[in-house]
């Protein structure tokens, strides 16, 4: 019998990197007395309120399958709550998927508009899995690089300029996980000209909109022209600290949502019915918890940027998201040199920067989603490093 020399494992799957991420939380867990500031999850536990509709629904028996768009009451309130915060009006029944988490929507999303070969255009550093599920659809990466000296955020002449024949997509991340980076409306007006004027398809990732500070989110779907060019991708895991019960939503056109939802109902069927009922009540009487989980995220905000930037890392500051994104460079080490050793020395846990693309290099991300005095203790334990390693 001929045998055939044949990697079992895809072209695909062998182009994309584990995750930066993970490799330190493998790390951490062998590890006594880190203090993370690796986790992109917020601290709190879920509001009771909210964890108690869950709970009461298995209590009642709803343990079945749902729609694959998902509980139309829960569709309902997401347009609700599309067009109370952002003026936006989304058909319930057309145009609102419920998904597993915010992350199976962009993956959906890049399935369902992508052919092979055609690019997507990303900002550079961004998410560590928007250029995996660009690459598992078939798609090719187009990063745009971004910089401190400007905040970190994305140019539209940038993406104009990497605007080809093959470009379908642009997906923006903003509040932008790991810099913290807010667009505003100014921003967002130009790159949609852009959008509107090459007749683009752009995924908002908005999963951090409630998380600002001292500003406003736009909504880029909001924008005069840029609903029907707009997949709008949602979730409850940090505004509602609900990471855990995986779920969240797309908005968007119907012929979209429909090829979306093609996808979805052969890979994951619905979400989960428990965490749907959950995720209603959040959007009926959540608001209060959101605002004060952001007024605390807000204050250690402040902390970690003042504390930060007083031990020589310099640190812009972030106006969203939970994360801030200091320099490294004046140790003289690579963002990976810098979290290993860090890691082993101090028990202190960060991200490099390298983990969220070629320009996050030479910078690390701080997640201060962590109880105060953690975030304290971890900045006297940082001081210490740099002094030793200050070039």
């Amino acid at each position: 019998m001929t045998q055939l020399n044949h990697n079992p494992i895809s072209q695909r799957v062998q182009a994309i990197p584990a995750s930066g991420i993970r490799k330190y939380f493998d790390l951490i867990s062998s590890m006594e007395g880190v203090i993370s500031l690796g986790v992109g999850e917020p601290d709190f536990v879920t509001p009771w309120h909210i964890s108690e509709a869950g709970i009461y629904a298995v209590e009642k028996g709803y343990t079945m399958y749902t729609s694959n768009y998902g509980l139309i009451e829960l569709r309902q309130e997401i347009a609700k709550h599309l067009k109370k915060r952002y003026g936006l009006e989304y058909d319930p029944n057309t145009e609102i998927l419920v998904t597993t988490g915010s992350s199976e929507a962009l993956d959906l999303a890049m399935r369902a508009i992508l052919d092979p070969g055609q690019e997507v255009i990303i900002p550079d550093p961004s998410y560590v899995a928007y250029m995996p599920y660009t690459i598992l659809a078939g798609g090719t990466v187009v990063p745009v690089p971004t910089y401190v000296e400007n905040d970190f955020k994305v140019k539209a002449s940038d993406i104009k300029d990497r605007v080809t024949a093959q470009t379908k997509a642009v997906l923006l991340g903003y509040p932008n996980n790991p810099t913290g980076t807010v667009l505003d409306r100014n921003d967002l007006e130009g790159i949609a000209a852009v959008i509107r004027n090459h007749n683009l398809t752009v995924i908002s990732d908005d999963i951090y909109d409630r998380l600002v500070y001292d500003c406003e989110h736009t909504c880029l779907a909001s924008l005069p022209g840029m609903r029907e060019h707009t997949i709008l991708i949602n979730g409850f895991s940090k505004a509602y600290a609900m990471t855990g019960w995986r779920i969240g939503y797309a908005a968007a056109p119907a012929h979209i949502i429909e090829a979306m939802m093609k996808v979805h109902q052969y890979v994951m069927m619905c979400a989960p019915i428990m965490a749907q009922m959950a995720a209603i009540e959040a959007l009926k009487n959540g608001e209060e918890a959101v605002q004060a989980m952001v007024s605390d995220y807000d204050h250690r905000r402040k902390v970690i940027v003042k504390g930060l930037n007083e031990i020589g890392l310099t640190c812009f500051e972030p106006k969203g998201a939970f994360y801030a994104f200091p320099s490294v460079k004046s140790t003289g080490l690579s963002s990976e040199d810098f979290c290993e050793k860090l890691l082993v020395e101090e028990k202190v846990a960060v991200v490099p920067g390298s983990a969220f693309g070629e320009f996050g290099e030479g910078y690390i991300r701080c997640c201060y989603a962590v109880g105060l005095p953690d975030i304290e203790e971890a900045l006297a334990r940082m001081k210490q490093f740099v002094e030793r390693n200050r070039k």
